[in-house]
């Protein structure tokens, strides 16, 4: 199932149970009720905790929209430092740059083909990473620079290589859900209370009020939907993605 249809459901349901309850609340109210009688305290706490509930809303997706935009960096980083490490390698003979090039190209085949798709089931990174990166490491590391001008190249290289594997495991680190559990629950207890305190308004069943209750509901159900789609920088729709490896490695990932 789709985000955007897990969405218009949510949404949707959202605003099917709010009118609901209104039109069955309505009807159980006596014709002499009188509306005006809402005491103000009522009016005043319900502004104020629904002024509450929108700033941790807007704290809750700015965290996970900061959380995704750290994944997305540390993804570029990643390739970056595998970029200037098949570019650096130049000023070294031939078999051992080729060499070099070929593991880190396999490399970047794997994540880009099969972990950032497995990454996205199981939010971990995948088995074969870490033995593919640890080849390059090996193949730079192994070789004796036999001049000075390739001498020069060899700690950088190693530094990159250290780079690269730095950016690996953030990535990895960032791969599952980012929001713990007890914040969710507070969400959506916040989300239920906000609703409900919309209640002791005493809405009519006129078209303006349902229209306004509907949208307030639809709105709080769409937030908590954004925040779950960030929440999972790797895992779902509006996630980071393999990007930066396709631009900088064209060869390889087509």
């Amino acid at each position: 199932m789709s985000e955007w249809l897990v969405l218009t459901l949510a949404m949707a349901a959202a605003c099917a149970v709010v009118l609901t309850i209104v039109v069955i609340n309505n009807r159980r109210i006596g014709e002499d009720d009188d509306p005006n009688e809402t005491p103000d305290v009522i009016e005043y706490m319900t502004m104020m905790i629904g002024v509450v509930y929108a700033i941790v809303l807007g704290l809750a997706i700015a965290g996970v929209w900061e959380a995704r935009g750290a994944a997305q960096e540390t993804v570029r980083q990643e390739a970056q430092a595998l970029h200037e490490i098949s570019a650096r390698v130049e000023v070294w003979p031939v078999e051992v740059r080729e060499r070099i090039r070929s593991d880190v190209d396999a490399y970047v085949a794997y994540v880009v083909d099969e972990e950032f798709p497995y990454m996205k089931e199981h939010g971990e990174l995948g088995e074969r990473g870490a033995e593919l990166l640890g080849k390059v490491r090996r193949s730079v590391s192994d070789y004796q620079p036999a001049t000075d001008h390739e001498g020069q190249a060899y700690q950088p290289l190693v530094d990159l290589v250290g780079a690269a594997d730095d950016a690996r495991n953030a990535r990895g680190e960032s791969a599952g859900a980012t929001m713990p559990g007890v914040v969710w629950f507070g969400l959506i207890t916040g989300a239920l209370v906000a609703v409900g305190l919309i209640f002791t308004l005493q809405i009519r069943r006129t078209g303006r009020e349902l229209l306004l209750a509907g949208l307030y509901s639809a709105l709080i159900a769409f937030l908590l939907f954004l925040i779950w789609d960030f929440d999972a920088p790797f895992g779902r729709g509006l996630s980071a993605t393999a990007g930066p490896f396709s631009s900088l490695f064209p060869q390889v990932t087509g």
